[in-house]
């Protein structure tokens, strides 16, 4: 009873994952659309994408300290309606400006949603399934990715941009009821206080963890930004195959998530360590071969799968060092996602408009994701999986 339980509330928690995600890319694909509608730049609309980003980076950990106290089922039911209204606001803006207000309220709660909801998921099932629960609702992303994006675009060209926003709330109210219903009522987020917190997320094995996080996301955002620029102008595919191939990259990350949950369970640190060098390796081999358009397509499927078994990977090893205070942190790693992500593109766009080509993209990946390997050090003791306060009543 308790497995059928678990097995709905994980389903509840992926589905607003898979909301919150749908929303935050499905949004690349209209931009052209709320330019044209709203008689502003293509340019300009971007800081939607900015704006968001930037926006859960540094406003999430903030957020999660001021709600730590707070019962997490009833967060995550607030946190989820205000991201609704965040998308209800977007869908009637009649101006630019409100959009963007639109978006980084809606981004306010991204990262606190995330930590709570892999805090909730993981007292569900155990501490011994950490990983697999926390791979499950990871996967909602891996399913914006390959659905939520190409799916809310599409309902965008056809139906008009707005219908997208109306579309993520629509979902995101259904998502809503489903935690209401399904995801057992629990105690506040924090096992003692915001202090707890902050003393857990100071920690030396903590600030090891957000750096890993960082520099694997800049492994892989520095070539994968510019995938579009590297399956055209280097393997020669035509612009209409790089949706395909984008695809492919979603379903390996879905699989990959998958798996890199199971290994998380069972070598939490050193799981991490295996992919880092496994993504250097499939980096550089997909350098080797990037001009073959066969196998720079099934490069970038393993690609896929390879990077997203590290989120997992990851957010199992911040709950694991933060001991009984384990909110705050997996909200920063969260936030050390994103700003990987930001200062992936950052890069991969100074690089490209400084006219080196896009090898210089995949090479720096190696560095980087060599620098993360680095970073995680060579101590045995890797393996240690912190208790975690995830009771529920």
């Amino acid at each position: 009873m308790r497995s059928q339980r678990s097995g709905w509330a994980l389903v509840a928690l992926m589905t607003c994952v898979f909301a919150v995600g749908s929303a935050e890319y499905a949004v690349i694909g209209v931009l052209p659309d709320i330019a044209a509608d709203l008689q502003v730049s293509v340019g300009t609309t971007g800081l939607l994408v900015t704006g968001y980003a930037l926006t859960v980076a540094l406003a999430g950990p903030v957020v999660t300290a001021a709600t730590t106290r707070l019962p997490r089922k009833a967060l995550l039911i607030g946190l989820i309606a205000v991201f609704t209204a965040g998308n209800v606001l977007a869908a009637v803006a009649g101006a630019f400006g409100l959009v963007m207000i639109a978006r980084v309220l809606a981004a306010l709660v991204h990262s606190t949603f995330f930590a709570v909801g892999l805090v909730q998921a993981v007292s569900v099932v155990g501490e011994e399934r950490r990983g697999w629960a926390i791979a499950v609702v990871s996967a909602g992303l891996n399913l914006a990715t390959v659905l939520g994006a190409p799916l809310g675009t599409f309902i965008g060209h056809e139906l008009g941009w707005r219908t997208t926003f109306w579309a993520i709330a629509a979902l995101s109210l259904v998502a809503t009821v489903v935690v209401a219903v399904a995801v057992p009522s629990s105690q506040a987020t924090g096992t003692s206080s915001v202090r707890a917190e902050i003393r857990a997320l100071g920690s030396r094995e903590v600030l090891v963890v957000v750096v890993v996080t960082v520099l694997a996301q800049i492994a892989l955002f520095t070539p994968y930004t510019y995938i579009a620029t590297i399956l055209t102008g280097v393997s020669g595919f035509g612009a209409g195959a790089v949706a395909w191939l984008l695809m492919a990259f979603g379903v390996g990350g879905l699989l990959g998530n998958l798996v890199g949950g199971r290994l998380a369970d069972l070598r939490p640190w050193g799981s991490v360590r295996g992919l880092l060098a496994g993504m250097a390796v499939v980096l550089a081999v997909f350098g080797l071969v990037v001009r073959d358009p066969v196998a720079a397509a099934v490069g970038v499927f393993v690609l896929g799968a390879v990077s997203c078994a590290l989120i997992p990977a990851l957010q199992a090893r911040a709950f694991a060092v933060a001991a009984g205070a384990p909110t705050l942190t997996v909200a920063v790693n969260t936030s050390a996602f994103n700003l990987g992500n930001a200062g992936g593109a950052w890069i991969g766009g100074r690089v490209l408009d400084g006219g080196a080509g896009p090898y210089w993209l995949i090479g720096i990946g190696i560095l980087a994701a060599l620098a993360a390997l680095s970073a995680t050090g060579a101590r045995r003791n890797v393996d240690v999986k912190g208790k975690v306060d995830v009771s529920v009543r």
